[in-house]
């Protein structure tokens, strides 16, 4: 897996799109001939570097000396950041409202107080027509600074209104502040610590919810605040593994998009992101017909013409389909179908390689790998869960490194591979010695594969079926159930003791279910 170059002036000419750089030497000559010639030589050579190469970028532009190069690629980054900002000036409201109050301070620095509070006003109710309270409360405080130092004679009343207004725009601002900041914790929560695996922590996550969730009035809430006291909702209910609860706020987040369906367009990247958790709680409750609904949402909203296409929101989108694509699959235990998307997915994983952490790369290859191996081919599935077990960066989450461990264990069963599985059995016994939370089913499923190949022919079916007995039975524990969505190793089972291939014991759970 390469790693991006970590220098941001190439990592920021690599992202330009042909439009952008067309827009840049345009800019660039504005400046100047000498120094615009200059900007062009140095962006022209890291544009036409594959990796960036200070020996290389000398070699092309020999009018750069090496002292000079770090102060050149300082001017030059902010000579980027100063293009792209007036080329996304007509698409972004936002940046036009910053832009806006620049002039106003400009006005108001030449004296023309009134042009100035024309600008203000303008800004303001543009503001809060978009729910940009911070920008139009930014003007507020612009506008008293100005009533309060000079006689303006603008309007009576005008100390008034003003105070009352500014009040007003600071309460939704505080509220939807304390709620997005619950919504982040309960994130950070979950990244730390999971899903609640016992009732202790369940207990632990609701206590932390309940005091830090302020008494919200729905009714008189600003769109963002409302979106951010769902938001927690959905996390906190994800945390405790309530999923009935997690559909019911991830629908009330969609909702609020589609009774305002011009923030989609404004917060498009908030709007992916609960569609996508819409589908992820539809998808741990299995509700095929409305999963399917939801993920044709997203994709009408990719292909929506009107749309504005940003690399955040294109990654987004990427991330979101092709994990839900697979999910159905999934569902569907269409696993041979599945397998077809994944050259597509690859491409596309190599496309988006600098928006993409590795985290979330290795979740892709997981999903990959169970995809392989559903198909019945496990040699190309260990291929993939190879590259998740190999990869030497320890911040990746421990539970996808024991379930891809357990699924290449199971798969190496699969081929008949005795060897191989003496082998991984020693590394996954080390590897579950050394995980800071062992669930029932990971280590039930590790001692009945450590303990096979003691078992004869005739004693497996029996043995299948007491595995399968114990599992179900810890799948009835709310608290256990999770690691069954990673790795349905029950369906594996039933496969072995009926003798049938796994997707086909899913299919007909699947045709059970719709």
């Amino acid at each position: 897996m390469s790693n991006p170059s970590p220098d941001p002036v190439f990592q920021l000419i690599k992202s330009l799109t042909r439009s952008e750089k067309r827009h840049f030497r345009l800019f660039t000559k504005r400046q100047g001939a000498t120094q615009g010639l200059k900007f062009l030589q140095l962006f022209d050579a890291l544009d036409g570097l594959e990796q960036y190469d200070d020996e290389k970028i000398l070699e092309q532009v020999a009018s750069i000396k090496k002292v000079q190069l770090p102060n050149l690629k300082a001017n030059l980054y902010r000579q980027l950041l100063a293009s792209l900002r007036i080329y996304h000036t007509g698409q972004n409201l936002d940046i036009q409202l910053q832009e806006q109050l620049g002039y106003a301070r400009v006005l108001y620095n030449k004296g023309l107080y009134q042009q100035c509070l024309k600008m203000l006003d303008k800004v303001k109710t543009a503001a809060t027509q978009a729910q940009l309270q911070h920008v139009a409360l930014t003007a507020i405080d612009f506008e008293k600074q100005i009533e309060s130092q000079y006689i303006t004679r603008s309007l009576s009343g005008r100390a008034d209104q003003l105070s009352n207004e500014s009040i007003e725009l600071a309460l939704h601002v505080s509220q939807a502040h304390v709620l997005s900041n619950l919504a982040l914790r309960l994130y950070g929560l979950y990244l730390q610590a999971g899903h609640a695996k016992t009732q202790e922590d369940a207990d632990h996550f609701s206590a932390f919810f309940r005091e830090n969730l302020p008494v919200v009035d729905l009714n008189a809430a600003s769109f963002m605040e409302k979106l951010y006291y769902y938001q927690a909702h959905v996390w906190y209910n994800y945390l405790v593994q309530d999923f009935k609860s997690c559909y019911r706020y991830a629908q009330k987040w969609v909702d609020l998009f589609e009774e305002s369906p011009e923030m989609k367009y404004s917060q498009p990247s908030l709007y992916i992101k609960g569609l996508h958790n819409l589908l992820a709680a539809l998808f741990n409750l299995q509700y095929f017909t409305r999963f399917e609904q939801v993920l044709q949402e997203m994709e009408r909203f990719a292909n929506d013409p009107n749309r504005r296409d940003t690399p955040n929101t294109e990654v987004l989108l990427f991330l979101y389909i092709y994990t839900n694509k697979i999910n159905l699959y999934f569902m569907r235990g269409a696993f041979s179908e599945g397998v077809h998307l994944v050259p597509e997915l690859l491409r596309n994983l190599e496309q988006h390689e600098q928006q993409l952490d590795p985290h979330r790369r290795l979740i892709f290859y997981f999903k990959i790998a169970s995809l392989y191996f559903g198909s019945g081919d496990n040699e190309t599935a260990i291929k993939y869960l190879n590259k998740i077990i190999n990869y030497t960066d320890t911040n990746l989450r421990e539970d996808i490194q024991c379930f891809a461990r357990i699924l290449r264990l199971i798969a190496y069963y699969e081929e008949g591979d005795d060897y191989a599985l003496e082998l991984q059995v020693r590394s996954v016994y080390r590897f579950l010695g050394k995980m800071n939370d062992q669930q029932q089913m990971q280590v039930e499923i590790f001692r009945f594969l450590r303990n096979l190949g003691r078992v004869t022919p005739q004693e497996l079916r029996p043995a299948f079926v007491t595995l399968k007995e114990k599992l179900t039975s810890i799948a009835e524990n709310p608290a256990e159930r999770r690691p069954f969505l990673y790795l349905d190793i029950i369906s594996w089972l039933e496969s072995k003791i009926e003798g049938i291939p796994v997707q086909e014991v899913i299919k007909r759970k699947f045709q059970q279910l719709k």
